[in-house]
């Protein structure tokens, strides 16, 4: 396993710039704080679902389990998809990008089929109105179906 400080015992060591990006070798680039960002989408649909960050020990979980794991920066901890919710995010294809500094997961995402912790399919749940100047009063609008879950039940109540 993984240990999440270390990158190199999992992966790849970045070579120069051709080697990432046209070699076949996979070495991820993670920031200065050890994290490398995730776009999950949904595999039948192509919609993205959630956004978040890994650090070593996740991804390489991910690609060991087949099931999305995570780095909660607001936790400070890793985090298996799902594994409170039931929402388990099973893998069926990872890739990363040119330079090797983002993963993109296709998922499917069991028991409710909420990817957000709020209880809808997709994070992305809300637009943010486009041709008009932002302000302080920008409202957005929900263009979701209602939420799969009640979070408050499945999480419990936060203060």
């Amino acid at each position: 396993m993984c240990d999440s400080d270390k990158a190199a015992p999992c992966f790849a060591a970045r070579g120069d710039k051709n080697a990432v990006e046209k070699g076949m070798l996979f070495a991820p680039k993670f920031d200065e704080k050890g994290l490398i960002i995730c776009i999950a989408t949904d595999a039948d649909t192509g919609e993205v679902v959630m956004v978040a960050y890994m650090n070593a020990q996740a991804l390489a979980l991910t690609l060991e389990t087949g099931e999305a794991h995570y780095w909660s920066r607001s936790r400070g901890e890793l985090w298996h998809k799902g594994a409170t919710s039931g929402s388990i995010q099973t893998v069926l294809e990872a890739r990363t990008d040119c330079d090797q500094d983002a993963i993109l997961l296709k998922v499917r995402t069991g028991g409710s089929g909420a990817s957000c912790h709020l209880g809808y399919h997709s994070c992305f749940f809300r637009t943010v109105p486009v041709g008009e100047a932002p302000s302080p009063a920008t409202k957005l609008t929900v263009v979701a179906d209602p939420p799969a879950f009640d979070p408050d039940d499945v999480y419990g109540r936060k203060a």
